[in-house]
């Protein structure tokens, strides 16, 4: 029997890697790191991407390589969220950004900027995106959460408040989209070899009082048992992998892709 003609496969989908073929994906944060990853991973595998991005000549660049349409949007701001199309089949949240220090010395605005990028912002892209899924009966939404969306870690008290938000939204969608053909989880990796850690490093140096070249060792890697940062393409391979009809009764997860660090 075809697996793809059992309930809860995706009869429209291609054996040949090309799986996505006449899908649309709207990746944010696409025009670097992970999201960039991403952005040419389900190009790969035959999608239209939404290349969404607040660097506007960043995402038009990744956006010409692999087809897609870019989209120079500003996360913050809701009016500019609220323009993205609506018509998304697939959404991987990934834009975040990261600030490091104290909560006593934690700028307030700095904390109500990244509630704003990493949760209101999904919550508002899914919002539009939704109804459009479940008209149709299929859709995935994969949120690229953080080992720190089940793990904290001191002086990141906004990233680590963003991501366990991030994973319950996920949870309440799983919950929600079940019975439409929706699926979504959070892929929670570690320390990712991305512009946004290589800009921790000299933060990290100053709150822990040593040097940048001990950050990666005895901060970043001191809790993976494989004691390397994690490539951005191994991230996008386990997103795409979610949208896979091999993974349709998998939702509401959190996919630990972190080397080991949260089996302590």
């Amino acid at each position: 029997m075809n697996s793809s003609k059992r309930p809860g496969g995706d009869a429209r989908a291609p054996t040949d890697g090309r799986f996505l073929v006449g899908r649309r994906v709207l990746v944010t944060g696409a025009a670097s790191g992970i999201g960039r990853a991403c952005a040419v991973a389900f190009a790969d595998a035959g999608a239209r991407v939404y290349v969404v991005d607040l660097a506007a000549e960043a995402a038009e660049e990744v956006a010409q390589e692999i087809g897609g349409t870019a989209y120079a949007v500003d996360l913050s701001d809701p009016e500019a969220v609220d323009s993205l199309p609506d018509d998304a089949d697939v959404v991987v949240n990934n834009a975040g950004l990261q600030y490091v220090a104290p909560i006593q010395e934690f700028p307030a605005e700095r904390f109500t900027l990244m509630q704003r990028v990493m949760v209101e912002a999904p919550f508002r892209i899914l919002r539009r995106t939704l109804p459009h899924m479940y008209r149709q009966g299929w859709g995935r939404v994969v949120n690229i959460s953080s080992v720190h969306g089940l793990r904290a870690s001191a002086y990141k008290a906004a990233y680590v408040t963003a991501k366990h938000a991030l994973e319950g939204l996920s949870k309440v969608v799983a919950l929600e989209g079940a019975g439409r053909g929706v699926t979504s989880n959070c892929v929670n990796p570690g320390y990712v070899r991305t512009p946004l850690v290589e800009s921790q490093i000299s933060d990290q140096a100053v709150a822990h009082g040593i040097a940048p070249a001990d950050v990666v060792e005895q901060i970043m890697l001191a809790r993976s048992a494989i004691k390397r940062l994690i490539e951005p393409e191994e991230v996008a391979r386990t997103a795409l992998w979610l949208c896979t009809p091999h993974s349709s009764y998998i939702t509401g997860a959190a996919i630990p892709v972190d080397g080991g660090w949260t089996a302590h």
